[in-house]
């Protein structure tokens, strides 16, 4: 049952789901970066369906774009904090490697929706 045009985007699910697994991934980190990395990648993940959602109700086809390019922005950071989170050896490579892996799906996936916004 869904009640606002977001919830049908691919992306958006994408995003939402993407998401929970930084959250459930900085639960590993080490207690001294819940303030930090932990705290700034959970923030710039959730930001990521949090912008999407923003840009698809009730704005113009412009102010949608301007949103989606927000969501880029912030997988951006996503996946810087993630090269720190393996400079730091909090995460493994196979971990980086997947999660790297698909932001770059992810930012395409928007990339091209926002292509199509007219």
């Amino acid at each position: 049952m869904n009640k606002f045009k977001f919830e049908k985007l691919i992306i958006w699910q994408k995003a939402m789901d993407f998401g929970e697994i930084i959250d459930k991934l900085t639960s590993d980190f080490p207690a001294k970066e819940k303030f930090n990395l932990s705290s700034q990648i959970c923030r710039a993940s959730d930001a990521i369906a949090l912008n999407i959602s923003e840009g698809s109700i009730g704005q113009s086809n412009p102010e949608q774009k301007k949103f989606i390019g927000y969501s880029i922005r912030s997988l951006a950071e996503v996946v810087t904090c993630l090269f720190k989170a393996k400079r730091r050896h909090y995460i493994t490579e196979i971990q980086f490697t997947e999660l790297y892996n698909e932001s770059y799906h992810l930012m395409n996936m928007m990339s091209a929706f926002r292509k199509n916004i007219k």
